[in-house]
């Protein structure tokens, strides 16, 4: 299993060969905000560990292993970024709180989170429900 920051590097280059059809060291360095040598290290870790085939000056491609994990660590961040904005968090406090808690949960948790989603998902009222609660422990603290 990649590390957190193995995971990270993973996501990023999948969701950069997604949306432009590569994946550039510099372009994973100015969207990590990290050095271009502290890419290139880790990529070349990735290439060790069969998540990618890089080749230096010529650009890298993620390895069938790569692109499944890169498909379900995007998953799981939209999947978090979801819940998160169902139960109420503000919306400018989403992105910051799935990166914190995003490698400390197991699958089991993740997939009992998307059995939540769904569960709110397909029934709106649910939601509302939720926000009503909400507000009244809102009130409530605010009388405290």
């Amino acid at each position: 299993m990649p590390t957190p920051s193995m995971e990270d590097y993973i996501e990023q280059i999948y969701i950069l060969i997604e949306d432009k059809g590569y994946a550039r060291v510099s372009d994973i360095a100015e969207n990590l905000q990290v050095h271009p040598s502290s890419v290139t290290k880790m990529v070349q870790k990735l290439d060790r560990d069969q998540y990618l085939n890089y080749e230096k000056y010529r650009g890298l491609i993620l390895t069938p292993k790569g692109k499944k994990i890169g498909k379900r660590l995007v998953y799981r961040h939209e999947l978090l970024e979801q819940f998160l904005e169902i139960i109420g968090v503000e919306p400018d406090k989403i992105y910051d709180d799935v990166e914190g808690i995003e490698h400390h949960l197991s699958w089991d948790s993740i997939d009992r989170i998307g059995d939540l989603v769904q569960f709110f998902e397909e029934e709106p009222e649910r939601v509302q429900a939720l926000r009503e609660v909400q507000k009244s422990n809102e009130a409530q603290n605010d009388e405290k």
